[in-house]
């Protein structure tokens, strides 16, 4: 076939006509359901369950699970737009929707029929809500060094006991910075079954009411007040053995795995907040005036604005192309979710606080939005793996190639 046979080029960006219509129904859901609540909640350090419940109408609880068991079925990449769409409106509650569905999706991934089928439904409406217990008080970005221990029990007296995999776990320990925490229905927790480091971690499913179970107080943070952050103590919380997700010593990599996803997740929630600033940014210089003519004039500005726009539309393109690696099993998913996450997250914050200075006082102001837009984008750099260690997982994986 000679070149000239060709139609045209084909754009790999070009969105198909579903994944437009995926990507507006969460926008809409965001304009119309987290942002006029957005600025109300996150000073009252209100958790909108309500507002959860109406995205589980939507399917957006359980994004990426099977449809088999009440998920959308949608792929890694189309959960990117979602997350985008729904940080716009309020990037706290994107987060803990976005934790809640990496939750679910290890379920959907890595369960077995039975936990499948009497997890994921409830989880996927939203009408029960998870959390993900990896980080301790003295293991955070050296999360295989986690002590929360989980002991066989064999003689337990739990509703599993006549099961094949009879018996119990025990644990015993305490989880740090778990959001949800205190509110959720369903921990996914990494405990110690085995030898010290990662080969030694197993994952297990335990529910909100396990006796045992106990919560520190809601901590006073910077920023995502909308969603609750709380210790979760283990205080030999029993645990049936078919509440083990995989085998043992296979959490760790349980955990990684969601990991994966879950930095595009919050990656995506990023660049939604600052898309978000820049739009409240192009607004106000448009009807803002200074020195005899609009702010939008001054060039100093359009400048500022071109460099925000070109740097959230190439952290965006690095967020795709990590998307569609993790679809496709790319051998590299691993290394490019970390690029897009460390990419995105930074050029986030950097976005949304020259928002807040093209603003000036007002932008200082929590009436317009942008402060807290700032402060819940803060921690973006910080949770799912610091963008240290994402730099961290980006050499090990270009010096071993």
């Amino acid at each position: 076939m000679s070149v000239a046979a060709v139609a045209g080029p084909v754009s790999p960006f070009e969105l198909t006509e579903d994944q437009r219509a995926i990507q507006q129904t969460a926008r809409e859901f965001a304009a119309e359901q987290l942002a006029p609540h957005a600025i109300e909640w996150d000073q009252a350090k209100y958790f909108p369950v309500e507002a959860l419940r109406a995205a589980g109408e939507l399917g957006i609880g359980g994004v990426y699970v099977d449809e088999s068991v009440g998920g959308s079925g949608l792929s890694r990449f189309e959960s990117v737009l979602i997350f985008e769409a729904l940080a716009t409106g309020d990037p706290s509650i994107a987060a803990y929707i976005s934790i809640h569905n990496m939750c679910a999706g290890m379920i959907d991934r890595f369960g077995t029929a039975e936990q499948r089928a009497r997890w994921l439904p409830r989880l996927c409406s939203m009408e029960r809500l998870a959390s993900y217990c990896l980080t301790e008080p003295g293991a955070g970005s050296d999360a295989a060094a986690l002590q929360t221990r989980a002991v066989r029990d064999d003689g337990g007296t739990s509703r599993s006991s006549e099961a094949e995999s009879g018996g119990d776990y025990v644990l015993t320990g305490v989880k740090q910075f778990i959001s949800g925490g205190g509110s959720s229905d369903v921990y996914v927790v990494m405990a110690r079954t085995g030898e010290p480091g990662a080969k030694g971690i197993s994952t297990f499913i335990v529910e909100g009411d396990a006796e045992g179970l106990s919560f520190g107080a809601n901590e006073k943070k910077m920023g995502w007040n909308a969603q609750p952050t709380r210790q979760v103590i283990f205080d030999g919380v029993r645990v049936p053995a078919d509440q083990r997700l995989g085998e043992e010593g296979i959490g760790f990599r349980i955990a990684m795995a969601g990991l994966d996803g879950g930095r595009l997740s919050i990656a995506a929630c990023s660049l939604g907040g600052a898309q978000a600033a820049l739009d409240k940014s192009l607004a106000y210089v448009r009807e803002r005036s200074a020195f005899g003519a609009k702010l939008s004039e001054f060039q100093v500005l359009q400048f500022k604005l071109a460099d925000m726009a070109t740097d959230l539309e190439a952290a965006r393109l690095l967020l795709w192309r990590a998307a569609w690696a993790l679809d496709v099993k790319d051998p590299a998913a691993t290394r490019l979710c970390a690029m897009a996450k460390r990419l995105a997250t930074d050029t986030g914050f950097a976005v949304a606080n020259e928002a807040l200075q093209i603003h000036g006082g007002y932008g200082y102001l929590a009436e317009y939005g942008l402060e807290k837009i700032v402060r819940d984008l803060r921690v973006h750099q910080i949770l799912e793996g610091t963008n240290e260690i994402m730099r961290l997982i980006i050499s090990r994986g270009l010096l071993a190639a």
